[in-house]
């Protein structure tokens, strides 16, 4: 299991971007979440295998129809913030 952290910024508020996510991230058979974030960036976080993973943060370079993604960084195999450090995932889910 390979853990995936991004913070991805541009226009990623109010143009769906968290139920983009959402749906790629399940379709990649990936746990865990994203979240609107205070900077106007968006928070994800994923755990899986690194195929999946990889797959996954291809989705989320590019980001739904109205956005405009200007850049994402990505760290692997880190884990999630400490407000979520204790959360077991079963699914991907948006976090509000």
């Amino acid at each position: 299991m390979e853990h995936l952290y991004c913070r991805i910024y541009g226009r990623v508020q109010m143009v769906m971007f968290r139920d983009f996510t959402t749906r790629k991230a399940r379709r990649c058979r990936i746990v865990g979440y994203v979240r609107n974030l205070a900077d106007d960036s968006v928070e994800a976080y994923g755990e899986g295998t690194k195929e999946d993973l990889e797959r996954w943060l291809a989705y989320v370079h590019r980001g739904p129809l109205l956005a405009h993604v200007e850049r994402v960084d990505a760290q692997w195999n880190v884990a999630p913030p400490s407000d979520m450090t204790q959360k077991t995932f079963d699914s991907f889910e948006i976090v509000f």
